[in-house]
This record gives structure tokens, sequence and C-alpha cells, in this order.
């Protein structure tokens, strides 16, 4: 597992009087004549450290999980003359779809309609500047399928064809509960940003006194594209697919505070 190079950054606002060795001490206001009860106003900045010297570290974590879970789009599109046929046809088709996927074990839950559109079909070889001409209409109905038996993933996809389906794609592999994963990231990049600041700090001759901001960003479940080959040597040869593992990554973003 490699952690990004990270991104430093030392910033220093330490007046010459307290690099010297002097004390920082904070001015009040003199009560005014006529004025009574006049104090220096604090600052409105839940952070503020005056003077301060802050370092900023940025530093990552990621975790690689074998999937247990994939999600596919799958559906029927069909072309017809007519809009009512087209949809008819599809709607047909469809029946075969769902019934495919409740005999692999797929939960209702687990589908849900992506996309259902009916458009109409034009044709654009006519010359002499004359409008396109209609010549039917193509209705595609497509299911988002979370596919929990990962065994049994390619033989669900041969039964959606089989069935009637003509479209697959957009198959992705991903963990139902990534939590775990992402906090084991979460962990290494921490650690990784603190250990790096007690380096820098011990340095240059500080100590890290406290965390003064932590931001994140994640990003998570991606994999390089799934590998799906077609065998038909035999007649109940499945779908072969290459699960692979899935990556859960973050970046922390942590500014400390330094002292002497």
């Amino acid at each position: 597992m490699k952690i990004p190079s990270a991104r430093t950054m030392v910033t220093s606002s330490i007046v010459a009087a307290a690099l010297a060795g002097g004390a920082a001490i904070a001015q009040q206001s003199t009560p005014s004549q006529g004025v009574p009860n006049q104090q220096a106003v604090p600052s409105n900045h839940a952070n503020s450290i005056q003077p301060e010297t802050t370092l900023s570290v940025s530093a990552s974590g990621e975790v690689s999980r074998a999937p247990d879970i994939a999600t596919i789009t799958a559906g029927v599109q069909t072309e017809a003359e007519t809009a009512s046929a087209a949809m008819s046809q599809n709607a047909a088709s469809m029946e075969g779809v769902y019934s495919a996927l409740e005999a692999a074990g797929v939960a209702a839950r687990d589908m849900q309609t992506s996309n259902l559109s009916l458009q109409p079909r034009y044709d654009y070889s006519n010359r002499d500047g004359a409008p396109p001409r209609l010549v039917g209409y193509t209705a595609s109905n497509q299911l988002s399928v979370k596919v929990r038996d990962l065994n049994n993933l390619g033989r669900t996809m041969d039964a959606i064809v089989q069935e009637g389906g003509n479209t697959i794609s957009g198959l992705q592999f991903s963990l139902d509960n990534p939590t775990e994963a992402r906090n084991e990231a979460r962990r290494q990049a921490i650690q990784t940003a603190v250990r790096r600041a007690n380096l820098y700090a011990q340095e240059t001759g500080y100590r890290v006194a406290r965390i003064v901001t932590i931001n994140e960003q994640s990003s998570g479940g991606y994999q390089p594209q799934p590998m799906m080959a077609m065998r038909a040597e035999a007649a109940d040869a499945s779908t072969k697919v290459a699960q692979g593992e899935v990556s859960y990554a973050v970046t922390v973003d942590v500014t400390f505070e330094l002292r002497q």
C-alpha cells in the first residue's frame, strides 16, 4: 500500500521579541475618561493564537478489501414502428428480466429502475433538403441491480440475457458496509500526519502543542474496470467475472500549533 507524498508547509508569524525569548504580552486598553469599563476586544476567531507558529501537513491513507456486492445496470431496449408497440414489446421482455433476477435470489429492495424512456427514430438520409423521416420508436427500460451473491454474478447476468434482457453495463464492485475500511484509512492518514508533524517540530526546535484544524477528503469503492469473459465452449458455461479488490482512500489536511 502506497501513501501519496505529502505537501508540507511551515508558516511562522512569531515576532522578533518572541524569537529572542521575550514574552508576548497581550496589550489591554486603559479606561478612557468618560468611558467606564473600557477593555480590549478579544479576537472573534475560535482558534486565535498570537503569536503563533503553525505547521500544515497533508497525509493520506488507503485500504483495499475484497468486495462483497456488485451493482450492474441491466434491462431491455426495443424498437418498433409505433410507440405503443415499442413499449408493449419492452414490457413483455422486462417481465422475463424480473423473473430471472428473482430466480437468482435478487431481492426486490435491490432492484431499482434507473432509466425509462421512449424516443422517436428518424431517417436523416434524405437529400435535397427534405426533412428527416420518422421511421419508428425506441423504448428502453433499465434497472440498477445489486447482486450480493458474487459467486452467482456471472450466472445472474447470463439469466438476464436468456430471459429477454439485451443490455448490461456499469458493473461496479463495492463493500456493502464500507465504514470499517474508511475508518482504517482515516487512522492511517492521521497517524502519518502526526508523525510528520512531530518530525518537523523536533528538527526545528519546537514541539507540537495542539491541532488547530483538520480537513478531510475521501473517496472509495473504486477499482480497475472489471474483466468479463464470455465462454462458449460448453452450453452450461457462464460469464466469468474477475472481482479484484476495491479501495477506500482518505486524505487529511491538518494544521498544528508548534511551541518552543
